[in-house]
C-alpha cells in the first residue's frame, strides 16, 4: 500500500475529501496539521490513517519531524501534497529533504511560484503576457512606466492571493508604494490589463494533459475585493461549454510547465478591449498560474457545476493515471455569491433559501484566514442558464439603503 501524506487536510474544511478519495483508492492517508486532533471533523479523521499536529508548521523541522515519524513507522513515503498555495514550497522541500519520488522538488516549483519565472514558459508555450520589470528603486519603476503608461500593477514575485498588490496610477501612488513596500521582499511591476479573469482549472496526468477541466469566470479583480472590501460572485462554467480558445491555452500552458498528476488553477485575462501589445479584444492573455485548486470552496463549486467528484478525479489521477469519474449526468452553470459583514442586504439568507430552495447547493461561513479574499459569508448555487444565476445574484446581494 502505498503512502501519501497529505498537509494541512482540515483546511480549507472540505479538504479531508481529497483524503476520503485516496483512502478509497488504496492509499494509507497520513495527515500532518496545526489542528489539535480533538478539532479535527468525524469525516476527516475517518479519511485518515492517522494524523501528526504540529502546533508550529511555520518551523519546517517541527514538519520533518512529522515525516521522519511516519516514515519510520509506514515505510517510505510516495507522495506529499497539501494543495494549498501557503504550503507549496515547504511541500517542495519536504519532498526533496526524504526523496519523495513523486512531485515538484525545491528548485522545480519556483516555476510555479515566482510570476517573473512563469513568463519564460508562457513563452514557450507560445503566449505573450503583460509586459514587466522588476523594480528595486523609484528611478527604474519610471522608467519602466514611460514604455507601458500609468497604470501600472505591482505585486510580490513570490505571493499568495491580492495581499500586497497595488494598481499605481500616478506617480503619487508610486512615490506611497516606495515608503511602505517591505524591503525583504521582491516585486514585479507589470502593465495594467483591461480584462476579464477567466480561468481553466482541472487536473492532469502523468503527460501534461487535463483529465478533467472546466473554467471559472470572476466577476471582479480580486485585489479589488481585498483592497475595497467587496462582496462579490464568480461562477463555474462546465466543461462542454468553455471556449475553445481558452482550451487551447490552458493546455499549452500545461505541457510548457510540465503539470504532472496535479490540480491546477490556470488565471488569464480576456481583453476587454484592443491592446497594441496583446492583441485585439477578446485575446486570451496569461495572468498567473496557480498549481493546486481555486480558493476556498472552489472545488466543491466545480463538483456542482459539472454533476462530477473532482476530488475523486485526483485521486484518480494519483493511483492510475486516468479519470475514473462518470461524465454523462447534466451539468449547469454553478455561482459562490458572497456577503460581507459590512453591509446590509435587502433579503435574509432565509429568504435566499427558501425562494431557491430547489438551485441552492451549499451556503456558510467562510474561514477567518481567508475571509479579506473570500467575502464573509457564501451561498452556492447552480442554474440551467446564465440568466437564471445572474437573477439569483441580484438577488443575493441587493443591499438596503
Amino acid at each position: 500500500m502505498k503512502n501519501f501524506i497529505f498537509i494541512s487536510p482540515h483546511f480549507p474544511q472540505s479538504y479531508w475529501r481529497f483524503c476520503l478519495a485516496l483512502k478509497n483508492n488504496g492509499f494509507n492517508v497520513l495527515g500532518i496539521g496545526d489542528a489539535p486532533y480533538n478539532e479535527l471533523s468525524d469525516e476527516c479523521k475517518y479519511a485518515l490513517t492517522e494524523y501528526y499536529c504540529c502546533q508550529d508548521m511555520e518551523n519546517i523541522e517541527n514538519e520533518k519531524r512529522a515525516v521522519e515519524y511516519f516514515k519510520n513507522k509506514y515505510g517510505p513515503i510516495d507522495f506529499l501534497e497539501s494543495n494549498n498555495e501557503y504550503w507549496l514550497e515547504k511541500d517542495a522541500l519536504l519532498r526533496t529533504e526524504f526523496g519523495i519520488p513523486n512531485g515538484p522538488d525545491s528548485e522545480f516549483i519556483k516555476r510555479y511560484k515566482f510570476k517573473s519565472l512563469q513568463k519564460e514558459y508562457y513563452k514557450k508555450a507560445g503566449l505573450k503576457t503583460a509586459r514587466f520589470e522588476m523594480i528595486s528603486d523609484p528611478e527604474a519603476a519610471k522608467k519602466f512606466i514611460e514604455l507601458v503608461g500609468y497604470p501600472v500593477f505591482i505585486k510580490p514575485d513570490n505571493g499568495v492571493g491580492a495581499q500586497d498588490t497595488y494598481k499605481i496610477s500616478n506617480e503619487a501612488d508610486l512615490a506611497e508604494f516606495f515608503a511602505k513596500k517591505d524591503a525583504k521582499k521582491a516585486y514585479i511591476m507589470e502593465e495594467y490589463i483591461d480584462g476579464t479573469i477567466v480561468s481553466f482549472d482541472g487536473v492532469t496526468n502523468s503527460k501534461s494533459e487535463p483529465l478533467f477541466y472546466t473554467s471559472n469566470v470572476f466577476m471582479n479583480d480580486n485585489s479589488q475585493i481585498v483592497h475595497e472590501s467587496l462582496d462579490d460572485m464568480y461562477y463555474c462554467i462546465p466543461q462542454k461549454l468553455v471556449p475553445e480558445d481558452l482550451v487551447d491555452a490552458g493546455k499549452r500552458t500545461l505541457l510548457a510547465f510540465n503539470t504532472k498528476n496535479r490540480f491546477f488553477h490556470l488565471e488569464f485575462f480576456r481583453l476587454n478591449k484592443d491592446h497594441p501589445y496583446l492583441g485585439k479584444a477578446g485575446t486570451i492573455v496569461p495572468l498567473e498560474v496557480n498549481m493546486r485548486p481555486a480558493g476556498g470552496y472552489t472545488p466543491d463549486l466545480i463538483n456542482f457545476a459539472n454533476s462530477i467528484n473532482c476530488y475523486n478525479v485526483y485521486a484518480y489521477s494519483i493511483a492510475y493515471d486516468e479519470n475514473r469519474e462518470p461524465s454523462d449526468y447534466e451539468t449547469y452553470y454553478a455561482c459562490a455569491c458572497s456577503r460581507r459583514d459590512i453591509f446590509k442586504y435587502v433579503h435574509t439568507l432565509n429568504e435566499i433559501l427558501e425562494k431557491y430552495r430547489n438551485s441552492v447547493c451549499f451556503y456558510g461561513t467562510y474561514p477567518l484566514a481567508i475571509r479579506d479574499d473570500m467575502g464573509d459569508s457564501f451561498v452556492f448555487a447552480k442554474f440551467k442558464t446564465l440568466d437564471e444565476l445572474f437573477e439569483f445574484d441580484n438577488f443575493v446581494r441587493e443591499k438596503a439603503e
